[in-house]
């Protein structure tokens, strides 16, 4: 009787009812979803498509708005005083109102996902179950291209590698970068994606480090990961301090250079870095203080003779030392930079690397990603090595010195490094299984000896 009354509600036939739950049933089997009994019941289908398409907010906002707009007609209200009834007919209104917003929100999604024209969305409107019969029954519209179906399937079934999620001995540390990443997952149209999985390391502070990795093994995800941008399912500790739990204060002591140089061409240096510096300075520092962390920044990577000059004016550079200089102004404790040296001769690049050197040698983690290492690896201490599993999935395969990266790889450069691990579509040997596997069994090795 309660699921009659539902679908009698709000002049919505058994005919409608029964038509929107057959076209998300066809929909489900399109897109694989699971457990599609759910979807005879009235509204749910809207839920699970949200939860599907990535939008799961307007799913549950439309079906905790259908469920009230359904459920309060029931009650007696024409015998309640005129005010309640008042009060009842505005509220119904708001919620029929609050619905159909959910209704095209997900209606958008759904066109989004199918590459379908925004004017189908008339017809999601008013003929709900048309559209998803089309959707669902034509070859014409399909979630997946074939340019793309190889990346939607990325991750769904992370490779079964002995040992590499055996890390009972890993112990995090509360000095340096400490990082237990269990997993980094996303829905991706109707299947969980596994972009990170099984990541354990402990980064000792005042250590430059080159984050290397294969072709989508990723190394932007991780970065994001560990510096609070993208959660995963991880724990995060900076020299004792969780950066989720404590992101709010956190988040000024780590430093972040992205690729593209983000600056006024028309300001000054020195109003350049005294601006970023009320940015990322909290306010209860001093005046005083914060112009010295400016001055030291600039002097640092040697802004300060050139302070009064425009950065417009600025070679590639200098823009980068600029860069870095507006994120070093807050004193991090860890310093992320990603392609520092993009578009710098070797010349340059070299004195960028030294400056970053400079600044580990202070105390600080430099953790970096960049296409050309090997003409800067003496610099650095230690090598991370990020590797696509078979199944898609970016997994660590080595964390140690560059010396030792050399030896486990058995090639002596770093490019021959990627090489390795890379996959044989994208012109590498593609054994990123057999030395994840290596160096889950090396890592096992060590956290027993440090145990005993």
């Amino acid at each position: 009787m309660v699921i009659l009354s539902f679908v009698l509600d709000g002049g919505v036939s058994i005919l409608e009812w029964l038509a929107t739950s057959i076209g998300f049933l066809l929909l489900a089997r399109k897109l694989g979803w699971q457990k599609r009994w759910q979807l005879w019941i009235p509204g749910l289908g809207y839920l699970r498509m949200g939860q599907e398409l990535d939008a799961e907010r307007d799913g549950w906002g439309f079906f905790i708005t259908y469920l009230l707009t359904t459920v309060l007609p029931f009650f007696p209200w024409e015998k309640a005083p005129d005010k309640v009834y008042l009060g009842f007919i505005l509220v119904h209104l708001i919620l029929s109102v609050f619905r159909l917003i959910y209704r095209i929100r997900l209606g958008l999604t759904l066109l989004r996902t199918y590459h379908a024209k925004k004017t189908w969305l008339i017809l999601w409107i008013f003929v709900p179950p048309a559209m998803l019969f089309i959707l669902a029954l034509s070859d014409r519209y399909h979630p997946d291209s074939g340019e793309l179906d190889d990346e939607v399937k990325a991750g769904t079934a992370p490779a079964e590698i002995e040992g590499a999620e055996e890390h009972k001995g890993f112990a995090m540390k509360d000095t340096g970068l400490s990082i237990d990443l269990r997993e980094r997952s996303v829905r991706d149209l109707s299947k969980k994606r596994y972009l990170l999985k099984d990541i354990q390391l402990n980064i000792p502070n005042g250590s430059l480090v080159l984050l290397l990795g294969g072709s989508g093994a990723g190394k932007t995800t991780f970065i994001n990961a560990i510096i609070g941008y993208e959660k995963a399912d991880a724990t995060i500790l900076l020299n004792g301090s969780d950066i989720y739990k404590d992101y709010g204060r956190m988040k000024y002591r780590i430093g972040f250079v992205q690729q593209q140089n983000l600056i006024r061409g028309s300001d000054t240096v020195l109003h350049t870095i005294d601006d970023a510096a009320r940015l990322r300075i909290p306010r209860e520092v001093p005046a005083e203080e914060r112009k010295k962390r400016r001055e030291d920044a600039m002097a640092l990577m040697g802004l300060t003779a050139g302070s009064q000059g425009l950065v417009g004016k600025k070679s590639g550079g200098m823009l980068r030392r600029i860069s870095i200089a507006m994120e070093l102004v807050s004193d991090p404790e860890l310093f992320v930079l990603d392609e520092p040296d993009s578009g710098l001769d070797g010349v340059i690049a070299r004195e960028l690397f030294t400056q970053l050197r400079a600044i580990a040698d202070t105390g600080k983690i430099v953790l970096v990603i960049t296409h050309t290492p090997d003409r800067v690896i003496d610099l650095f201490d230690k090598v991370i090595v990020l590797a696509r599993d078979s199944g898609r999935c970016g997994r660590l395969a080595f964390y140690g010195s560059p010396e030792e990266a050399h030896a486990f790889f058995e090639r002596d450069s770093m490019e021959g490094v990627v090489l390795r691990v890379n996959s044989k579509d994208a012109g590498g040997e593609g054994l990123a299984d057999e030395y994840i596997e290596r160096y889950a069994r090396l890592a096992a090795g060590k956290e027993e000896a440090a145990a005993q």
